[in-house]
């Protein structure tokens, strides 16, 4: 018998050893790249208990400067120096615990040397927005997986669709011959919620591509294919939370890493705490340490740990896929400090990157905040080179929807633009008639064909970057709903049975083939304009329902002429003889018809002239 217990303690030791014994699942970054700007490198080591381990590289090259854990013993974050290697290089790291070791392969790759490599995005673009699995669906046998939550369902509007990478990359003649220069992507990671996933905002898993939309080789395909046709990519990310079934949520590295505890608490919203001299400390934590909802845990940005994680995670994305750009979703709810601190490292490592922060405020003195250079009351330069210009989207429809007064109509338009004095660098903002979280710009003008072309005139010809929201070049709508599904419809043509098809031109109406017409023309005409590009803006103010302003370089002028009134109208030039004095002909950049500058223009009524000056 006392034998009996003997071997039954000495089985249950060994299988508790076995238990707590070292062991490595997964390491992230998953690969890093040898000549990197930034020397130091940390890797976040999950497994189990993995505190305490010392670490040791193979290769005298990769220095190991220290290890340390949180109070969570399965993660272990090793801080490497790696400046002394120049090119690729595959070593080992060795973790040691006592009398048990355990090892791991780690490669530094050798960096991207291609001509596309982060081009960044300027005025000279055109931004195509598009929620990828609304789109196309190129691969049918991906539409839904087993490994993944929620399966496609066409019929549920709030649901996954199919759309995914390859549909996007066989729709590159269509969107190059469209005037797109630049894609910008909802988010393609993994997003294993159960419902609602086709979003992307609720991510899984930070490093890699959802497999319904292809996975990571998809990406790289795509990015391929584009950069080949001079269009680059532009991807979202959400440096303040995550998806509620993201692997972390299983076994958080620390306690501190989710905000609140873990526990929901909806944020407030109220952004102005950040700019408000006056704010309370209560205020400013439940709009900054919140969630949005309760699938989106929000991310504590002040565990140094998870501050160089999401930035990492970033730089690996731009380098993996030579992003032309990131757009920062939910740009004030992140801890401020650590915003600054994404945009210096990101920029340092890529000079030539953009990066344009969503602060969805339509108050310039809010958005300009986060702009870098702007000289802030507090001294905080958040170091955003670019913000979506919600202000002016506002302004936009307001002036064409609203009557004509002293202060309202096209004045409204003339006076957010004349609000461009708070911005470091105006023409750096990306001006948009819509997006995803909101009606369509058609439904938001009434469906009124003629107001939708003033519209798209004055994106693609005013200060800034313009964005087009997937489905706009056809008068795309959301007549009689706001929900988010029916604003994110499949874009017609993108599945095999679709009885309409934007890219065959089959059974579209005469609206939707005219206004395609209509933004094909604007969008290569604006690829060759370079005032558009280059060029100052100067604007007169408003008269009687027309709003004139010129874009214009040293020695070239276009000048747009918004008229809202019904009828056609002759414009007495003297006005404008600062800007035209210069010049003696006006030709429509469409039509080609010649006009002097002298006495009256002649305009249309109802629409959007643009006149290039010679």
């Amino acid at each position: 018998m006392k034998t009996l217990l003997i071997l039954l303690f000495l089985t249950c030791c060994l299988q508790v050893g076995a238990l707590s014994a070292q062991s490595i699942e997964r390491i992230e970054p998953p690969f890093w790249w040898a000549g990197m700007n930034e020397h130091s490198l940390q890797l976040m080591v999950h497994g189990n208990e993995l505190a305490g381990s010392e670490v040791s590289s193979s290769s005298t090259d990769i220095k190991v400067i220290g290890a340390h854990s949180l109070d969570n013993p399965n993660y272990l974050f090793v801080d490497l120096d790696v400046g002394a290697v120049d090119s690729q290089l595959t070593f080992t790291l060795n973790f040691s615990k006592g009398d048990t070791s355990v090892a791991a392969s780690y490669e530094l790759k050798a960096r991207n040397t291609g001509e596309n490599k982060q081009a960044g995005f300027s005025s000279k673009d055109v931004i195509y927005l598009v929620t990828p699995d609304r789109f196309v669906n190129g691969d049918t046998s991906n539409d839904s997986l087993s490994h993944l939550s929620e399966i496609a369902n066409r019929d549920n509007k709030d649901g996954r669709h199919g759309g995914d990478l390859q549909g996007l990359e066989h729709s590159l003649t269509y969107l190059r011959n469209l005037g797109i220069t630049k894609i910008w992507l909802n988010p393609l990671q993994e997003n294993n919620e159960p419902a609602y996933s086709y979003h992307g905002y609720s991510i899984s898993d930070l490093y890699r591509i959802d497999d319904r939309l292809g996975g990571n080789k998809a990406l790289l395909s795509l990015v391929e294919k584009a950069n080949g046709m001079g269009i680059g990519l532009i991807m979202d990310t959400i440096p303040n939370h995550i998806g509620v079934n993201h692997w972390w949520m299983d076994d958080l590295p620390s306690k501190s890493w989710i905000n609140n505890d873990t526990k929901f608490t909806p944020t407030s919203h109220r952004r102005e705490t950040i700019q408000d001299p006056h704010a309370s400390d209560a205020d400013k934590v439940e709009f900054n340490d919140a969630w949005f909802v309760p699938t989106m845990p929000d991310l504590n940005q002040h565990v140094p740990e998870l501050a160089t994680y999401l930035i990492q995670n970033n730089i690996w994305w731009v380098e993996y896929a030579s992003l032309s750009g990131l757009r920062v979703d939910t740009l004030p709810y992140a801890d401020k400090h650590f915003t600054k601190e994404f945009n210096r490292r990101l920029l340092a490592e890529f000079p030539s990157l953009n990066i344009v922060g969503e602060e969805w405020s339509t108050n310039p003195a809010i958005v300009s905040y986060w702009q870098s250079g702007k000289r802030n009351q507090d001294g905080f330069d958040g170091g955003v080179p670019s913000l979506m210009d919600f202000p002016l989207q506002e302004a936009l429809v307001n002036s064409l929807l609203n009557e004509e007064g002293w202060s309202s109509g096209l004045i409204e338009l003339y006076e957010t633009i004349a609000n461009d004095f708070q911005y470091p660098d105006s023409n750096s903002l990306v001006v948009i008639g819509d997006n995803h979280d909101m009606s369509r710009i058609f439904t938001q003008l009434g469906e009124d064909q003629a107001l939708l072309e003033i519209a798209l005139t004055v994106l693609m010809t005013t200060r800034g970057i313009p964005q087009l929201f997937y489905g706009t070049e056809i008068a795309m709508s959301n007549k009689g709903s706001d929900a988010h599904g029916l604003i994110r419809s499949d874009f017609p043509g993108g599945w095999a049975d679709d009885g309409k098809n934007v890219f065959t031109k089959t059974g579209l109406s005469a609206l939707e083939i005219s206004t395609l017409r209509f933004t094909r023309s604007l969008l290569n005409w604006r690829k060759t304009s370079d005032p558009v590009h280059n060029g100052k803006l100067k604007h007169f103010s408003p008269k009687k329902g027309v709003y004139v302003y010129f874009r214009y370089t040293e020695n070239k002028a276009v000048m747009v002429v918004v008229n809202k009134n019904e009828e056609p109208l002759s414009l007495d030039l003297s006005r404008f003889t600062e800007v035209i004095a210069n010049y003696n002909v006006a030709k429509d950049a469409f039509s080609q018809v010649e006009q002097r500058l002298s006495g009256d223009l002649t305009v249309p009524g109802k629409k959007a002239s643009i006149y290039e000056l010679h």
